[in-house]
Parts: C-alpha cells; sequence; structure tokens
C-alpha cells in the first residue's frame, strides 16, 4: 500500500498500491525499470520502502508470517554443487518442515516437475530450465499460502513453460495466491484473469485482462487468405499494417470504416478464412499504457 522508494536519484516505487488474493493468479507486468523486483523484495524485507507498508491478512508482515510465503528470485538462488533432492530438502527445513516430511515433499514435487530420476543429480548438471523447475520446487515445498515469482518463465522452452504454469495453476486451485512478473505477455495471458501493470513505479493500470482489452478504444482486424499476399490491404484507407505474414494481416482500424465494403476488399483478394475483429492483445494493451 502505498510504496515508495528511491535509490539515489532513482525512483524506483512511487506510491505503488497493488492487492493478490488467495486462489488467484495475479501478473504483475511493467517495463525493465518500472519497479516489479523491488516491489517483491520489500514483501520480504529485502527492501525497505521509504514509505508506505506490506500486510498479509490486514496484519504487519514479519518473520514468522514470511515462513508461510515462497519466492522464486529472478536471478539463482541456488547451491550449484548440492543435489536436486537435497536443496529441497534444505530449503524445506529453513521454513519449519521436519525432514521426513521435506524429503516426501520434495520427491513429491520432483517426480511433479519430471525430475523424479535427477534428484541425485548436483545443480550445475542440470539444463538451465531444469534449474528453473528446482528453483520453483524450493518455493514451493512448504506449501506457502503465497507464491512470488519473479520471472518465472525466462529463458524456457515451450515444454518447461508448460509444466511450471501448470504448478502455479495447481496451487492457486489449492488455495495459495501467486503474483509473478513475466515479459512473455502471451503466457500471462493465458493463465491469469487479472494483471496488474506499473511503470516508473506506479500502478498505471489494474483490473481483469478482459476488461483492459475491452476498455482500450483501439480494435484491430485480423485477416487471412487461404493462399495469395497482403498486398491488397496496401490501399485501404482507415487503416494501420501491424503485421503482415504470408496471406495473413493484422490491421489496426485509425478512421471509420465500413467492414462491409473491407470484407469484400478481402474476398475480391482470394478466398477469406479469417476475418475478425477484436480489441486489443494484453501485449497491446501494455505497450498503450506503459510503452512511454
Amino acid at each position: 500500500d502505498g510504496l515508495s522508494k528511491r535509490f539515489g536519484d532513482v525512483v524506483a516505487l512511487d506510491g505503488c498500491t497493488l492487492s493478490v488474493h488467495r486462489g488467484q493468479m495475479l501478473g504483475f507486468l511493467g517495463p525493465n525499470g518500472a519497479g516489479k523486483t523491488t516491489t517483491m523484495r520489500s514483501i520480504f524485507g529485502l527492501v525497505q520502502p521509504d514509505s508506505g507498508s506490506v500486510a498479509w491478512d490486514d496484519a504487519a508482515i514479519n518473520e514468522g508470517t514470511r515462513l508461510g510465503f515462497g519466492y522464486m528470485p529472478e536471478e539463482r538462488g541456488l547451491y550449484p554443487r548440492m543435489t536436486a533432492l537435497d536443496q529441497i530438502i534444505y530449503f524445506g527445513r529453513l521454513h519449519g518442515m521436519s525432514k521426513s516430511d521435506a524429503r516426501t515433499e520434495a520427491t513429491s514435487l520432483l517426480d511433479e516437475f519430471g525430475l523424479g530420476e535427477r534428484g541425485d543429480a548436483r545443480l550445475d548438471e542440470l539444463s538451465h530450465g531444469n534449474q528453473q523447475r528446482v528453483q520453483l520446487a524450493v518455493a514451493m515445498v512448504h506449501h506457502p499460502e503465497l507464491l512470488v515469482l519473479d520471472e518465472p518463465f525466462a529463458g524456457l522452452d515451450p515444454v518447461a513453460a508448460a509444466v511450471l504454469a501448470g504448478a502455479l495453476e495447481r496451487r492457486a486451485e489449492e488455495g495459495a495466491a501467486v503474483l509473478f512478473s513475466s515479459h512473455q505477455l502471451d503466457v500471462v495471458e493465458d493463465l491469469c484473469e487479472d494483471v496488474v501493470i506499473v511503470n516508473r513505479g506506479t500502478v498505471v493500470a489494474e483490473g481483469s485482462v478482459q476488461d483492459l482489452r475491452a476498455a482500450s478504444p483501439r480494435r484491430y482486424l485480423d485477416v487471412t487468405l487461404r493462399s495469395g499476399t497482403t498486398d491488397w490491404v496496401d490501399a485501404l484507407a482507415g487503416v494501420e499494417v501491424v503485421s503482415r505474414k504470408g496471406a495473413r494481416a493484422r490491421l489496426l482500424i485509425t478512421g471509420d470504416i465500413d467492414l462491409v465494403t473491407l470484407a469484400r476488399a478481402a474476398e475480391d483478394a482470394g478466398e477469406v478464412v479469417e476475418f475478425a475483429l477484436r480489441p486489443p492483445d494484453l501485449s497491446e494493451v501494455f505497450v498503450e499504457v506503459a510503452g512511454s
């Protein structure tokens, strides 16, 4: 609530306010340097804000409260020469778990993440994607009430990203609050109903993905022909070509335009297999509100 933080002349946070609830997956978005990591570190006491407060269940967060949180930093925070299994057990013990409970849960998580046969491998022997899975297991081993994840999908291939996404969805369904940042806005749009967008340390947009898309004044037209090119769109008035590839074009409506006339122009160019007027994607909303 109202977090502000300066590092010398740099304003990292400027009255940043947001909330995340149990069972919710909240996408925390913003350009580089917008204040996302500083906000996350403030939750864990790694950064002391100059003003504002962080609360859980309307109470100030203390060391005991934080034992019920899970954190996955953007930079790796694991020991490269320790095995994956021992590492997860160790962090479970730091959160107050017994050794036997930590081992049971660590083994279960390794199986869930497809690493059941790699538990005895040292971290530095694992691929980047598998290291990410171990890092997420460390954040989850103690069944946290709140999961805070800083760029968890960075550098992952689609298979590894799908594994992590599924794990986050299951935790939210079980009642955990999940707050994560990501520059992969297609992943955020698929996973999250709600997002918060920050820029220059303050919230510039928040709400459901659907509502934010619908609230934008911009509308885009996607047109795909069975074959051919997109040369026909160059003669159109009232539109701006956003992208084109093969026989598919994405157009931004910039003026008064008759969709029936535009549809006929598309039909004259070839067999139309897609003709859809849509609000902007989340990535386009992001550019609108945080692109400057």
